[in-house]
């Protein structure tokens, strides 16, 4: 499913970030908050994006700033050998899937009928705008297939990565993948 073309594997081949991002890392590690709040100003809606379509949009203001705040404080561990975004990518993966543990949701995000949900919110309503569709759609999806399927098709983890990340099967994660764009193609060709 090609959900578009800002959809690229931003893990693969990263340069170490521009020299004004280096120097701007230097600086935060050094304690300079303004050189911060550049880095910040710099990825604030990457992590925010992830957020919302990992937990919703409910707990995406609260878990971009906690992504933040603990960047700040595990900084000095940054060493640099790929670009600062992709070091911060996996702090808010890490992130996002500790508050999804916090929040109880274990194993059994990976079952339930999501397609159920689906076929009540679908109903007796406009159809708007395909993005503002699929986005609808996405935060409805169960928990286990969202968080596959954001995984693999928008930051571009491969299944073994899922796995890892998960703690499930590789054969899970692409179970998983191929129920949400199941759910989603029925969700969205309405």
């Amino acid at each position: 499913m090609n959900t578009g073309t800002a959809l690229v594997d931003s893990r693969q081949g990263d340069p170490p970030g521009s020299p004004d991002e280096r120097e701007d890392v230097r600086r935060a590690t050094a304690g300079d908050v303004q050189a911060f709040e550049r880095l910040y100003r710099s990825h604030a809606a990457r992590v925010h994006s992830l957020a919302r379509r990992m937990l919703g949009a409910d707990l995406a203001d609260e878990v971009t700033q906690d992504v933040f705040v603990r960047a700040w404080s595990k900084l000095d561990s940054f060493r640099g050998d790929a670009a600062f975004g992709t070091w911060l990518h996996r702090v808010a993966i890490n992130l996002v899937l500790g508050k999804r543990k916090e929040l109880g949701r274990r194993r059994a995000r990976f079952v339930g009928d999501g397609e159920a949900v689906l076929e009540h919110e679908s109903r007796g309503r406009e159809r708007p705008t395909l993005r503002l569709e699929l986005e609808a759609a996405l935060d409805r999806l169960p928990d286990g297939a969202r968080q596959v399927f954001v995984l693999h098709d928008v930051e571009g983890y491969k299944h073994r990565e899922i796995a890892e990340l998960l703690g499930v099967t590789s054969g899970t994660s692409k179970a998983q993948l191929h129920r949400a764009r199941m759910i989603l193609r029925r969700h969205v060709s309405r």
